[in-house]
């Protein structure tokens, strides 16, 4: 039996150290937070309920296998696009139904949709075997090959993917937008993030009853059933060791505990940054570059839309320009698409009767507010103008908007940076070039957003699986390592 400390209660270092108990292992698990759940925050006000982050569930099977057993709920669509020019794509989670809609949209192009699709399947099926189930090279899985590199298509963008398969710049614009999964640019976001659609149009999109945190409430009962030993409000200050292998953590304050094994439920930029400094492991990071975060309105909104799906994506009318303000010019978007939410369309318990709970999420700069050339409250404006110019407008419905800036949302998820989602998926090579869920001493792992971008959490809590399995394979159950 291994000693083991999880740094970091977000979905990854709850999946590691429920499967490490359940092996047999003694698991202490430290939050600096007073709540568990990373990104799976919420925030409630007069009766309105909000996700500030994750707001849908892809491959619920990596859950429901961890013990969760409640009830999902699966809206009508996965998404309803919204384009500049006022054309809609209804997305059906059926993949015959969604080409016959983008053969609607755009006569010819349901065949290439199908073709896309095609190619997404097998990108998934190879990104199993190989980037989701480790850093490449260092453990493929059974049966895994060069081919499976040769799927994924290395070296190619997401946006050179899209070019690939369509024609209607449209159609291009809704493949550019899974790179915002990993808050990546797609004209720079491999074309690897292309395989999400497989997931999507395979397992659903599925919401979860009672807000998305409820999950991470499921995760901490079955942690406690598990004996873990779980600590919130308690800061990890360092990681200890030698030149070979970890030998505990500090917590501030300066209380040292021992352990066999550490898992880094952090960013790998907060890790060889702050937790055990390694300027060249740094400096591979920082090659990374940051993502970008988000910028939400959360709005109390009187009266039920017609027609309103769960999530909806209005998309702006320049998406290069879009990601040129964002990547390059380290501004908010002029012309930002916004994302919708509105979870009061499955869950009368979001909103009061009558009303809807609307999050909307704009991609914008993970750095400091202080430095856009707009203040946010003149940016919550431009926003909504967009979306009255655009067949959304609720002038005379608000009861209130909140805003949140990437520094709110440091706060709230605990987080060192104001990235949401860490280190960017960025360049065509990036599955190449990720941290690894292996760290520099003996008895260091990483698991979270960091090794594991893209797809939302599912891959994260793939991640916790991944690391209990290296940690299973490491420290035997002989009695504690020697």
């Amino acid at each position: 039996m291994a000693e083991v400390v999880v740094v970091g209660g977000g979905v990854g270092g709850m999946v590691a150290a429920l499967l490490l108990a359940r092996q047999g292992h003694e698991v202490r698990l430290y939050e600096r937070l007073p709540r568990l759940g990373g990104k799976l925050a919420e925030y409630r006000r007069d009766g309105f309920a909000f996700s500030l982050g994750p707001s849908l569930l892809t491959l619920p099977e990596v859950f429901t296998g961890l013990g969760i057993t409640r009830e999902l709920v699966e809206p009508a669509l996965l998404c309803d696009y919204r384009f500049a020019d006022g054309s809609q794509l209804a997305a059906h989670r059926d993949p015959a139904r969604m080409a016959a809609e983008v053969e609607r949209l755009t006569p010819g192009e349901g065949a290439r949709w199908r073709a896309f699709h095609h190619w997404a399947r097998g990108c998934m099926d190879a990104s199993h075997r190989t980037f989701f189930s480790g850093p490449l090279f260092s453990r493929p899985q059974a049966g895994a090959g060069f081919s499976d590199v040769l799927a994924v298509a290395p070296g190619r963008t997401l946006a050179g993917l899209a070019r690939k398969y369509f024609r209607d710049p449209r159609l291009r614009q809704y493949v550019g937008r899974y790179a915002t999964y990993a808050g990546s640019n797609p004209y720079r976001a491999p074309a690897a993030l292309g395989c999400i659609p497989a997931l999507e149009h395979g397992q659903g999109g599925w919401y979860v009853p009672g807000g998305m945190p409820r999950l991470a409430e499921d995760l901490a009962a079955l942690l406690k059933e598990s004996g873990v030993e779980v600590r919130l409000s308690t800061e990890v200050e360092a990681i200890l060791a030698d030149g070979e292998r970890v030998q505990g953590v500090r917590l501030m304050g300066g209380e040292a505990v021992d352990a066999d094994v550490v898992v880094a439920n952090t960013d790998a930029a907060v890790l060889y940054a702050r937790l055990l400094p390694d300027r060249k492991r740094l400096r591979r990071v920082d090659a990374l570059a940051p993502s970008s975060s988000a910028f939400l309105l959360l709005a109390g909104v009187e009266g039920r839309t017609e027609g309103l799906a769960h999530h909806t994506v209005v998309f702006s009318a320049d998406q290069r320009a879009e990601f040129t303000d964002i990547f390059r010019r380290g501004r908010p978007p002029a012309d930002p698409t916004v994302y919708i939410g509105c979870s009061a369309v499955d869950d009368a318990s979001q909103a009061p009767a009558g009303t809807e709970n609307w999050t909307m999420l704009v991609n914008v700069p993970a750095h400091d507010p202080a430095r856009w050339p707009v203040r946010p409250e003149s940016y919550r404006d431009l926003v909504l103008e967009r979306l009255a110019a655009r067949g959304h407008d609720l002038a005379g419905r608000l009861r209130f908007v909140e805003l949140f800036t990437p520094a709110d949302l440091r706060e709230r998820y605990g987080g060192w940076t104001g990235a949401i989602y860490g280190s960017a998926y960025d360049g065509p090579m990036a599955p190449l070039r990720r941290p690894g869920n292996r760290g520099p001493r003996r008895g260091l792992y990483l698991v979270g957003g960091s090794v594991h971008p893209g797809g939302g959490l599912p891959l994260v809590a793939m991640g916790g699986r991944i690391v209990a399995s290296l940690v299973g394979t490491d420290f035997p159950l002989r009695g504690r390592a020697g």
